[in-house]
């Protein structure tokens, strides 16, 4: 495979990924995110990723690529200019994202809905984690961060390629989790509340509120039930990514 060679900070593939890094507005125009790092890109290729480009800095080895892909070298230091994290990995790639849209229909049995998780890293936290417990994807409703936003991406840890995750109004994703017949509980306290452990979530869609707010009301009136992680009184809650973990263990362990 022959390398291109670009050379200038004003080229407009590394503009592109710049925009990529920084815009939500421009990611979603284009349909496509930036990752990077030599895990993520075997993460993509592996799991068929439609991926666009490919840039190297002229120090790593070079991956083995497919002849669709535009493969481009440059200096140590223009990938560095291009790249989101502090501490680059000498690779920085761009990919397709996958559709965003919910499903008519959905044909799954275990899924978490996301209610306002603000936190990039939050959100690819629990997406790395619903797709390491055996989730059928997640679902996104009220503001939650960006799917492709690049600390999401890199928090999924591959995730991304693999797991679906859908956007939508939390009403349509109720409306849709019902006709499916797939019950919806949320993580949060009133008169119904039962203990995690005590109910059965082999077939569920739990909802993870908010790090500020909880659950919101209008969630919480959708929700057939409400459930609760046993700890200590003295602690008032967990982290958004924490209390997803515990509940997507409970729901793989029901099965």
């Amino acid at each position: 495979m022959e390398w291109e060679i670009v050379t200038s900070r004003a080229n407009p593939l590394l503009a592109r990924v710049r925009k990529l890094n920084s815009r939500r507005t421009f990611r979603r125009g284009e349909g496509a995110f930036a990752a990077e790092g030599p895990k993520l890109l075997a993460e993509a290729l592996r799991w068929g990723a439609d991926l666009e480009a490919v840039i190297c800095a002229a120090s790593v080895v070079h991956p083995g690529l497919p002849a669709h892909v535009r493969a481009v070298e440059v200096a140590d230091d223009l990938l560095d200019s291009i790249a989101d994290t502090g501490s680059p990995q000498g690779i920085v790639f761009i990919c397709k994202g996958k559709e965003l849209e919910m499903p008519l229909r959905f044909d799954g049995r275990r899924y978490l809905v996301l209610d306002g998780v603000q936190d990039p890293g939050n959100v690819g936290t629990i997406w790395r984690t619903a797709d390491a417990f055996g989730a059928d994807g997640l679902i996104l409703c009220n503001g939650c961060a960006d799917p492709w936003n690049p600390k999401t991406v890199r928090a999924t840890m591959g995730a991304v390629f693999r797991l679906p995750v859908y956007e939508g109004p939390l009403d349509t994703a109720a409306e849709r989790l019902a006709e499916a017949g797939i019950p919806l509980y949320a993580t949060a306290l009133r008169e119904d509340t039962e203990d995690v452990r005590a109910i059965r979530m082999s077939t569920a869609a739990v909802v993870i509120g908010s790090e500020g707010r909880g659950v919101s009301q209008r969630a919480l009136e959708l929700c057939e039930k409400t459930v609760k992680i046993p700890m200590r009184s003295r602690c008032e809650s967990l982290n958004a990514a924490v209390a997803a973990s515990v509940t997507l263990w409970e729901m793989a362990r029901d099965d």
